[in-house]
């Protein structure tokens, strides 16, 4: 098949989802063309069988901001008439649902349109009343819809106020990307002294609460000692550094940034915390512990689908 797929191509969960899906689809022979702003975080050098397609938008000093939705669905219509693809594939159904919906009346008719939900779309987005009314439409006129747990896709039913079916695909993780080597090396650079690893990945957004890792950590480092790998970067970053510095912490704390394969650093650890406000899946805590590192993680959205209590994490 030929098939296109929009996404954010940042280093958050429904951009590595969508990259990786991508990836596997072309691997499997399909002629796979992303359509975004910016490469894809995960994408890298281009294999053979995929395309990027980059969408340039003007600043015009009328526009407070640039018209990316309409940029967007321009591109669309042109690269599938183009190529004849056959399937759109939009991830985060802001504003990529939409956009494809224009693109296809554009097209008078062009390729099926997949959109897959990943959370603050609808939780967040979707749910605010200047989007609500178009969310709704765009889910009711696409050709299928998927969310990536149950409990997203209960709550898109209850928020939204749509009825179409939505099909449950949880995220995934290629084992293959677990390096016990780079583990090892991240262990002696995050623990010279041997001691326990505590690790956490986000994009130090506020829905995150980077701040609670910091103070769990300081609980336990009271009564054990341990060290504390940050991994990500985002809005929180600067107030999580500056609450490990004012409790005495910063020779236990390692702030890594962005880093890839972010499962060598994952890997190092002996626990991961998520402690979020919401989670409508999780992927790092997929990536934990396709590592084996258990999850301690807060009972919300989607977590209690991915993390057995007792078993996987608590």
């Amino acid at each position: 098949m030929r098939i296109g797929v929009t996404c954010y191509p940042t280093v958050g969960g429904s951009g590595v989802v969508a990259t990786e899906l991508g990836l596997a689809m072309a691997r499997r022979g399909h002629q796979v063309h992303f359509i975004c702003y910016a490469l894809p975080y995960r994408l890298g050098r281009v294999p053979a069988g995929v395309t990027f397609h980059e969408v340039t938008f003007p600043s015009y000093p009328l526009f407070q901001h640039p018209p990316y939705s309409l940029a967007l669905a321009s591109h669309m219509a042109d690269v599938a008439a183009h190529h004849g693809l056959e399937l759109l594939h939009v991830h985060y159904a802001i504003p990529h649902a939409v956009s494809a919906l224009l693109a296809k009346e554009i097209m008078g008719g062009g390729p099926k349109l997949v959109v897959t939900l990943h959370g603050t779309d609808i939780t967040v987005v979707g749910a605010d009343p200047a989007f609500l009314p178009v969310v709704r439409w765009a889910l009711d006129k696409a050709d299928a819809v998927t969310a990536v747990s149950q409990a997203l896709a209960q709550e898109t039913r209850e928020v939204i106020g749509t009825r179409r079916e939505i099909q449950v695909i949880p995220n995934f993780v290629d084992l293959s990307r677990c390096d016990p080597s780079l583990q090892a090396a991240y262990r002696r650079r995050l623990s010279p002294d041997g001691a326990p690893v505590l690790v956490h990945a986000s994009n130090f957004r506020p829905v995150k609460r980077v701040l609670d890792v910091v103070e769990v950590f300081r609980r336990v480092h009271e009564k054990l000692p341990c060290h504390l790998a940050m991994i990500g970067d985002g809005p929180d970053r600067p107030a999580a550094e500056r609450a490990v510095r004012e409790a005495g912490l910063a020779p236990w704390v390692d702030f890594l940034g962005n880093v890839s394969p972010v499962e060598g650093a994952l890997g190092a650890g002996d626990v991961f915390l998520l402690p979020s406000e919401q989670e409508s899946f999780g992927l790092a805590a997929l990536e934990a512990m396709a590592c084996g590192v258990p999850v301690v993680a807060t009972g919300v959205g989607g977590l209690p689908e991915l993390v057995t209590h007792g078993s996987g994490g608590f």
